[in-house]
């Protein structure tokens, strides 16, 4: 996932955790028992195999109606309840029980009694009442819930006139970290995946696309049919319907370009992506942002962190690989480049959050009831980034960590992940690393890299990138000089920069500013939004009123959407 404009993050806590080879078959946590403080459901007392939603958009009333089949398993003796994730905007409206290859009574119960409990400011919990002869060792049972759900946290309803076309209205689903239990009680943990399918009934002229294969289409009855083979946990599950245009580009992976108010910058869900629409004014950043989601089909999707306080695990992982490729594809003073970009923005946010912030900690702890929206930062991609940088340097020879990261993905693939079964497989893997005892290095040491807060306890060099940004931070100078040169500026071509060149030559003159001498110009005619929101936060930094107008045009159709 691209960086949040609106963030979010979650908190959960492990009870017990074992080592990856403690675990069962090598999968993760296997019978590790934790407790995901921003989960109310009793996941760890049953199986999910697997479930279905049969939903209907009713796009008049901004409504989902419909019910979910959920496959279950108890693998706790004596588990008399089932409690679920959902949220306020969710209602349910009946909930039946059911015991595949029994006959009789026992086939279908009656409705099952249950209640909807507080939780937190961002959900609630669903408890619902087992009968006792659904409660038997390693058989599965059924329960169906059908509800309704309008406008929760997840669940994005546009009015035409906010779309691109302007003909249709559109909805979407987000659910990262915490928000689809307002759009299907759920499980909503990361610890917890399984397979989905999904009946989508819809009005004429509206087109879906979820998280998922399409399996089927009836176009006379608009009902389109889902299928999502490997488990995934359930902030994955995502939708998206409307006057949907389509443009074939390659084999069968959905990019969905969203209006500009779509609350993130790129949301990266199995078959499909979310990208802002804006994003594709910059060429660079598109690039990077569809390649950064394309890695998180790995890291994140494959293998996902089970605990929201171990983020890192995701978002570093999936950012170290996305430079590996684009250092690959278009070489190392480019990755250089864009590293040192997202660098300086972490030490930007270091300096508003200060060296002590827990939440500077790759292994994040929160206290029950924090609302998980506000909690989002860059300590996860770019303080991870460091540390899988850092275990990649140990290795000596980044072919050989390439081979650890795909010997990786092979051990844990479809499970979820704590920070442990990372490093014990990496010093499994790297035997000699373990002999010589790197987890414990003085001052580097991995404890201290999950723990401490603060900035990297180390950063890759980068000295690559100097070609790229040795230019950048020169005429930076130049403009921050008293008094300033205008001949020396006048050198400058920023029209044959990159994006990135130029997005971090705003960023450290934004730094200093406001500057003293009050000499400024338009950097460019022609700007992207990522150039053009800089530029115009220095012209408010520094009351350069030629410009102030363009504030109001950019405001008006970067968040009216128009």
């Amino acid at each position: 996932m691209a960086q949040f404009q609106r963030p979010t993050l979650c908190c959960c806590r492990k009870v017990l955790t074992v080592p990856s080879k403690s675990c069962e078959g090598g999968q993760g946590l296997g019978q590790c028992r934790l407790v995901d403080i921003a989960s109310a459901s009793n996941f760890h007392c049953f199986k999910l195999r697997h479930f279905h939603l049969d939903l209907r958009l009713n796009f008049a009333v901004k409504e989902i109606t419909g019910w979910q089949v959920l496959e279950l398993v108890a693998i706790q003796p004596g588990v008399q309840t089932l409690v679920l994730d959902t949220h306020p905007s969710l209602l349910i409206q009946s909930i039946d029980c059911k015991v595949p290859g029994t006959t009789g009574a026992q086939d279908i119960s009656p409705s099952l009694i249950y209640r909807v409990d507080p939780f937190t400011d961002y959900g609630s919990s669903l408890n619902i009442s087992l009968p006792a002869y659904v409660i038997r060792p390693h058989r599965a049972f059924q329960i169906t819930v059908r509800y309704t759900t309008t406008d929760g946290p997840a669940i994005w309803w546009l009015d035409a006139e906010l779309t691109c076309g302007q003909t249709r209205p559109l909805v979407f689903t987000q659910g990262h970290s915490v928000c689809n239990r307002s759009f299907f009680p759920c499980f909503d943990t990361p610890a917890v995946k399984s397979t989905y399918t999904a009946t989508v009934r819809v009005p004429e002229g509206v087109t879906v696309l979820m998280s998922a294969s399409r399996s089927a289409y009836s176009k006379q009855d608009r009902v389109f049919q889902f299928s999502m083979e490997y488990p995934v946990p359930a902030y994955l599950v995502a939708l998206v319907a409307g006057d949907l245009q389509h443009v074939d580009i390659g084999p069968r992976y959905d990019i969905v370009f969203l209006p500009p108010s779509f609350p993130i910058v790129a949301m990266e869900n199995p078959c499909l992506t979310f990208i802002i629409s804006s994003i594709l004014e910059s060429r660079e950043f598109l690039l990077i942002d569809v390649i950064h989601e394309i890695a998180h089909g790995w890291f994140g999707n494959a293998v996902t962190n089970a605990t929201w306080e171990e983020m890192w695990l995701s978002e570093g992982l999936a950012t170290y690989a996305q430079r590996r490729i684009t250092t690959e594809a278009y070489g190392e003073a480019f990755t250089c480049l864009e590293t040192v970009f997202r660098l300086d923005a972490l030490h930007r946010q270091m300096r508003l959050l200060g060296d002590n912030n827990p939440v500077s900690k790759l292994q994040v702890k929160f206290e029950p009831g924090i609302n998980p929206s506000s909690l989002m930062n860059l300590f996860t991609y770019e303080k991870g980034f460091c540390f899988v940088s850092y275990l990649s340097q140990l290795c000596g020879n980044v072919k050989r960590f390439d081979s650890f990261l795909r010997a990786y993905i092979e051990q844990f693939k479809f499970s979820s992940v704590v920070a442990q079964d990372l490093l014990d497989f990496f010093l499994c893997f790297f035997p000699e690393l373990k002999e010589s005892c790197v987890a414990q290095r003085e001052g580097l040491e991995f404890e201290r890299w999950l723990n401490a807060c603060g900035p990297p306890l180390c950063e890759p060099d980068l000295s690559a990138g100097g070609v790229l940004t040795g230019p950048v931070q020169r005429l930076c100078d130049l403009w921050a000089s008293e008094p300033p040169d205008p001949e020396a500026i006048a050198n400058f071509n920023l029209s044959s920069w990159s994006t990135f060149q130029t997005v971090l030559f705003l960023d450290r003159l934004l730094d200093r500013s406001p500057l003293s001498h009050g000499r400024y110009q338009t950097i460019l005619d022609e700007m992207n939004a990522e150039v053009r929101i800089r530029w115009l936060q220095i012209v408010v930094r520094n009351s350069f009123y030629p410009d102030l107008p363009r504030i109001r045009g950019f405001l008006h159709k970067h968040v009216s959407g128009d």
